[in-house]
């Protein structure tokens, strides 16, 4: 098990030299039990948010009507936040309103899965109500209580379930899964951005395919049309780097093959992924599903049309579609430092101009064919050789 850190373990002992009730909560605790990495540690305590800031030098008021402040310990940045119980979901992602309470399984009932709904006392002891230590042993995904519940106040939910899945290689437990099915509609509620970011964490996990069933179950209702997407053919975006560009252009390929998506680019915008992952994701999904990335010289010019970024989407895409080795062959071109690009040329526009070349569109018309020839040649990328060459036509 993991080491709670000393200035977050501090945090802890203040409040309760306080007076106070103060625990480690949700995925910080779970992932202490599973032996995972831990990058965001918080708190929940019975203290309220001014008792709180009382006691702490530099504190934030991130969220004072959810009870929530943050510790800044030099270190770290801890949330703290009072317990609590939530009233209605009106808008499907935040509580309308919430009541601090006194209890501590008051505040750990409201969270989403039994195993993110344990706390940790500073003594070591764990505070597990819903029996999540069970099912991380059983490696099960369980709502607290009944999953319809938890899935109408929070849509998101659905998705986080298929990460989680995806992540730790935990079954979906078997209520939890029908009501997946059955409140699947409500994820068209959902914001772009939230299912983007849950949809790129499942793309870079180790089971990238379960995209394909939250597709298949109607998690992406009004963002994919129906369609089959082949979650084996997904299955193999878990053997590309952890790229969330190659990733995502490896998805859209498979998306626009499937028929789920007309283009990759107004699927990536609609996804509101940044500008510059949208050109070189949508340009290497549509380069791989136009043509084959069969041997080194396509590959080479796949990277000359494209450039190295979108080239490499593209190769990813097509060592997804094709289970071919367009990426091997692409990261052999890059290492091997051959030339793929005008600009590495060995004659610059200005040395084809000196050698008699009108200034102009003929330059580049000249440079682009010598390009072309050192593709093929790549021996070839030597001044006098592609000086001599201008000579003969």
């Amino acid at each position: 098990m993991n080491v709670v850190p000393d200035d977050v373990a501090d945090i802890l002992r203040i409040i309760e030299n306080a007076g106070h009730e103060a625990v480690l909560v949700g995925g910080c605790v779970r992932d202490m039990l599973l032996g995972r990495a831990i990058h965001d540690w918080d708190v929940a305590t019975s203290a309220m948010g001014e008792a709180v800031s009382a006691l702490f030098p530099k504190t934030v008021d991130t969220g004072a009507r959810f009870g929530t402040v943050t510790v800044v310990t030099g270190r770290r940045n801890v949330e703290v936040t009072t317990f609590r119980s939530d009233g209605a979901y009106t808008d499907g992602r935040r509580p309308d309103s919430v009541l601090f309470v006194g209890a501590l399984e008051e505040d750990l009932k409201r969270r989403d899965f039994t195993m993110n709904a344990m706390a940790m006392r500073l003594d070591g002891v764990i505070v597990d109500p819903f029996d999540g230590r069970g099912d991380i042993a059983r490696r099960l995904i369980r709502c607290v209580g009944r999953p319809e519940d938890r899935f109408s106040e929070d849509a998101l939910r659905m998705f986080r379930a298929l990460r989680f899945s995806a992540q730790l290689s935990f079954d979906i437990e078997e209520n939890t899964m029908a009501a997946v099915r059955k409140c699947a509609a409500l994820c068209s509620a959902l914001s772009a951005e939230r299912v983007r970011d849950e949809t790129e964490k499942i793309l870079l996990s180790p089971r990238p395919a379960a995209a394909a069933e939250a597709a298949a179950w109607g998690l992406y209702a009004g963002r994919l049309r129906k369609a089959d997407v082949p979650p084996d053919v997904l299955s193999r975006i878990a053997g590309l780097a952890q790229d969330r560009r190659q990733r995502w252009a490896a998805f859209c390929a498979v998306l626009r093959r499937a028929g789920a998506v007309d283009s990759a680019k107004e699927f990536l915008r609609d996804m509101r992924l940044d500008a510059r992952t949208v050109k070189s994701c949508g340009a290497g999904a549509e380069a791989a599903l136009a043509a084959a990335l069969t041997d080194r010289l396509a590959v080479k010019k796949i990277l000359a049309d494209l450039g190295t970024e979108a080239g490499l989407c593209a190769a990813a895409a097509d060592a997804v579609l094709r289970s071919s080795a367009a990426v091997s062959l692409a990261r052999d071109v890059l290492d091997s430092g051959e030339c793929y690009l005008i600009k590495d040329l060995a004659v610059t526009g200005d040395d084809l101009i000196a050698h008699g070349v009108a200034p102009g569109a003929q330059v580049g018309v000249a440079l682009k064919k010598l390009l072309g020839h050192v593709l093929v040649n790549p021996a070839d990328n030597k001044r006098d050789i592609l000086l001599g060459m201008l000579d003969k036509t």
